[in-house]
């Protein structure tokens, strides 16, 4: 293992940068480590902009130099990124190691514009105001870009399965046991009608995202120590609204958080929907509802070559799990912090994108399931016929109708834990004391064609 180089994939610690390091390339932008040094020089280079608009600062920018400023971020790059991580942990440019990651961006923007304006980088902020924000703007198109999309995909996908075989009987379970018959589609289009409410939640949710800039524990006191007169107050609201953001104006040292609990919950909203259709689907497989088409050279099982594994939806629901673990963890733990603020939020947050390519991950798997699964008429049916005792609650529910009393006890009586025929049905209608219409209608009852509105309701999808 020596020979191992700790780039090589083979050697990552974690699946996510190995295993499945294809999987969640997308996220690099938003979850690496790259990602939020160029997010924090974007907060400090816009916050340099800001401070030389206000009359009250004698700091003044030239157009060339602005453009220089935004190009810190708009340009950075991995050599960049390279330096900050130097300034951090080994000294450069001039500079002993910081071992603050923040103060290193903060020498990096230094080592990249004029003396005269170095008072000006990072003037009156506490890091948590340059994190808080960096970290937002990471967040949002994280999910926006990558996770939103890849919902929509399933939904979609599931929306698609539903219209198509919206009329196609399915045998429905309760409890496990044989229930009454449902479709296909209708099943599906559940699916697709609940993850879109919960996407619907995650975009709010995102919507949502609020930052804070008001210094060390949140009175702008060394801003308005230095400039008494600048309403400091709606400079924090137009800069964070400037990048995207909603503004927090009552804080702590940290933001509260409780914008980024709202996202993961949101997202554990979607990665519940998911799980249930994973297992769902899974059931299906094993019932042979539903077959998969096997992926040329694709291995089924080691030993036994016949078998074709749900294994897409297997992956996802165990990604899905971890997913909503981490979700629910960084949920509870970002939105508490001691007194004015303790440093432990610091590392939790760094698993967000964790959090998130476990999420991704399940989200591609469960697509991937999903395009490869096609519904067995055949075999649905066939189940159907086997259980004629599924026309029982239709029975006793016309009988109720025509006012017997007894319509349920005498369906019971044929039925609970019996084997019956629709031919044991058809010698209890030749009893009963019914017009011949009612008759004639309880023997057109069948299995597969007592599926209610089944085929309609898919058109509630939107």
């Amino acid at each position: 293992m020596d020979d191992l180089s700790r780039s090589d994939p083979l050697a990552a610690v974690s699946p996510l940068d190995g295993r499945y390091a294809g999987r969640t390339e997308p996220l690099v932008p938003y979850a690496s480590e790259a990602a939020l040094m160029r997010a924090r020089v974007r907060v400090e280079a816009e916050y340099l902009l800001a401070l030389s608009d206000l009359d009250a600062t004698p700091l003044s920018l030239s157009q060339s130099e602005r453009e220089t400023v935004r190009a810190l971020y708009e340009e950075f790059d991995g050599e960049d990124a390279r330096l900050v991580k130097r300034l951090e942990t080994e000294g450069a440019a001039g500079y002993a190691a910081t071992n603050h990651d923040v103060k290193a961006v903060e020498y990096f923007v230094r080592t990249e514009t004029d003396d005269r304006v170095h008072p000006w980088i990072h003037f009156g902020l506490t890091s948590e105001d340059v994190n808080n924000l960096a970290q937002r703007l990471l967040v949002k198109p994280a999910v926006e870009g990558v996770l939103v999309p890849a919902i929509e995909e399933i939904r979609d996908e599931l929306a698609a399965l539903a219209r198509e075989h919206r009329a196609t009987p399915m045998l429905a379970r309760t409890h496990g046991q044989p229930a009454t018959p449902t479709t296909f589609g209708k099943e599906m289009a559940v699916y697709a009608a609940r993850l879109g409410t919960q996407l619907g939640r995650v975009k709010e949710a995102v919507e949502g995202l609020s930052g804070k800039l008001a210094g060390a524990s949140g009175t702008y006191a060394a801003h308005v120590a230095a400039y008494p007169e600048v309403d400091w107050r709606a400079f924090s609201r137009e800069f964070v609204a400037g990048l995207g953001l909603e503004h927090t104006a009552l804080t702590t040292q940290v933001n509260p958080c409780d914008d980024l609990a709202a996202v993961f919950d949101a997202l554990r909203g979607v990665d519940n929907v998911l799980l249930d259709l994973d297992r769902d689907v899974w059931l299906y497989v094993s019932q042979r509802y539903l077959g998969q088409e096997a992926a040329a050279g694709e291995t089924g099982s080691s030993t036994m070559p016949h078998k074709v594994n749900p294994i897409d939806f297997e992956n996802s629901e165990g990604n899905l799990s971890k997913a909503n673990a981490d979700l629910g963890f960084l949920a509870d733990y970002v939105t508490n912090s001691r007194l004015q603020r303790d440093l432990s939020d610091s590392t939790v947050k760094r698993n967000i994108g964790s959090a998130f390519a476990h999420c991704l991950i399940g989200y591609r798997k469960t697509a991937a399931g999903l395009d490869k699964v096609v519904p067995n008429e055949r075999v649905m049916r066939e189940e159907l016929d086997a259980h004629p005792e599924l026309i029982g609650e239709a029975v006793q529910t016309i009988l109720r109708r025509e006012g017997d009393t007894e319509a349920y006890e005498r369906v019971k009586e044929l039925t609970r834990g019996c084997e019956v025929t629709l031919e044991d049905f058809r010698d209890l209608f030749d009893e009963l004391d019914v017009e011949e219409s009612v008759r004639e209608e309880l023997r057109a009852l069948s299995p597969t064609t007592y599926v209610g509105l089944g085929d309609q309701l898919v058109d509630e999808l939107r």
